[in-house]
């Protein structure tokens, strides 16, 4: 390790402090998130740098990147998110990466008492004689001076007024909050711990089963082992039965009664339809998650209610696509949205989720390697929607159809103005085209840390 936690925690309190004073949210997350990443990779020990923590940190530096161009939420999330996992994945290899929540949400509880745990974090030996004296004799005497001036400032006057020639302009309680912040941040960041009860859940998130668990034995003390196989056999075949008349009367109602409708009407029950559809994916899991959580998984009599369960899944996939089809034909009619981008990614992630319970049922797999799968597309969707300018996608596709809304595209859709510019310019709308430039002049006059660097890739063309 190049640094001690220590010195990591203070450098980055400091840093956070200095890139975040009186500026709002931009360059500055996406620097602090690019050197983050940077120091958490040479502060990692080589055994811990897997091929897994290195992916991590390329979509660490990628999403901070991310945040700096569009500054949004999503992009914050994906910077969040990303280096969080780093650093657990810095400390760890062995933990499932779904204990990145409740390690991170622990520490952020607990953060008040183990502060004052110094022999974990801050050094009492005095081979740190240097760092000693310097908190000692600078930093601690520092702050105390800087509180008591503001202090005694506000209370005289003529006190004041003694330092008015070098009075500096400092907020000083914006100072002690962005101080405050940065520390509890990077404290949680490079000195959290995890906590033994949390070890000992791992391996019920292992991915393969024990051979002990492999034994054919009923999972209900009230039902035999042949009794719960044929519960599940009939439960499967009734359950196939009724997804396939739903699947038949899903789409009718979709492609057959519903073109009659108006656009109203359309996007109500397009969106109670979907709704329906991915509740019943989750339930789908559910069900076989229930039935193919021990012993089935190896019962040599129970391959009827496998295939059963193979069917049904197939049958759920055929579902997703009739509800992804009927989306295609909304955006079509109605246009694109984020909304309609949204169902598109739901409607993805149920599919990928049935295709992993199809491997599960087919490869004997736990239920829990549903999970340590999922969480990385979960993951993997977040960085997708954080790189993409889906708000400049939604409106060049719009901007095909002759019912193109410019004032919702203008209001409620983000990072499109290189498109609303040019389409302004074209419609000659002179007086919206001068409010869009005057909008994006003002970003662009940002301070500098403070700049989304998509602004500064917009340029006026007036020639046209």
């Amino acid at each position: 390790n190049i640094m001690k936690k220590h010195h990591l925690i203070f450098l980055i309190t400091t840093l956070f402090v200095i890139i975040f004073y009186e500026q709002n949210p931009g360059l500055n997350i996406g620097i602090l998130g690019i050197v983050v990443s940077v120091l958490t990779y040479f502060n990692t020990e080589e055994s811990h740098k897997t091929k897994a923590f290195l992916a991590l940190f390329v979509m660490s530096i990628l999403s901070s990147f991310a945040f700096a161009w569009y500054g949004d939420f999503v992009s914050f999330l994906a910077v969040f998110t990303s280096l969080f996992i780093l650093g657990f994945k810095s400390k760890n290899n062995d933990l499932k990466s779904i204990f990145v929540i409740p390690v991170f949400a622990i520490n952020f509880i607990t953060f008040i008492y183990r502060v004052f745990q110094f022999e974990q974090w801050f050094p009492l030996k005095k081979t740190e004689s240097f760092w000693q004296k310097f908190l000692a004799v600078v930093l601690i005497p520092a702050l105390l001076l800087l509180i008591f001036f503001g202090i005694y400032s506000k209370g005289s006057s003529h006190f004041a007024s003694f330092f008015s020639d070098y009075e500096l302009d400092i907020n000083l309680w914006e100072v002690i909050v962005f101080a405050v912040m940065g520390f509890f941040l990077s404290f949680n960041f490079f000195n959290f711990q995890i906590y033994e009860f949390i070890s000992k859940q791992n391996h019920y998130l292992k991915n393969e089963f024990l051979n002990e668990e492999k034994l054919t034995k009923p999972t209900y003390d009230f039902l035999d082992l042949n009794s719960e196989r044929l519960s599940g056999i009939a439960s499967f075949i009734g359950l196939n039965i009724l997804l396939l008349f739903f699947i038949i009367t899903f789409n009718y109602e979709q492609f057959v009664e519903l073109p009659k409708a108006t656009a109203n009407q359309l996007a109500e029950e397009t969106h109670e339809r979907v709704g329906a559809v991915i509740g019943s994916i989750v339930m789908a899991i559910v069900v076989i998650m229930f039935y193919f959580k021990g012993s089935f998984n190896f019962d040599k009599k129970a391959k009827f209610l496998k295939i059963l369960a193979q069917i049904w899944v197939f049958l759920n996939a055929i579902l997703v696509i009739s509800a992804m089809l009927k989306n295609t034909e909304y955006v079509y009619y109605l246009g694109l949205t984020y909304k309609r981008l949204g169902v598109y990614a739901f409607l993805s992630l149920a599919i990928i989720g049935l295709i992993f319970t199809f491997i599960k049922v087919s490869k004997q797999k736990t239920n829990a390697y549903l999970f340590n799968q999922m969480f990385w597309y979960v993951y993997g969707t977040i960085l997708v929607c954080s790189f993409i300018n889906w708000g400049g996608i939604i409106t060049s596709h719009n901007l095909k159809r002759e019912d193109f809304a410019a004032n919702y595209h203008f209001n409620s859709v983000d990072f499109n103005d290189k498109q609303l510019l040019e389409y302004y310019q074209k419609t000659n709308n002179k007086e919206m085209y001068k409010i869009l430039k005057d909008k994006i002049i003002a970003r662009q006059n940002e301070s500098f840390l403070s700049k989304v660097l998509y602004d500064e890739s917009i340029s006026f063309n007036e020639s046209k």
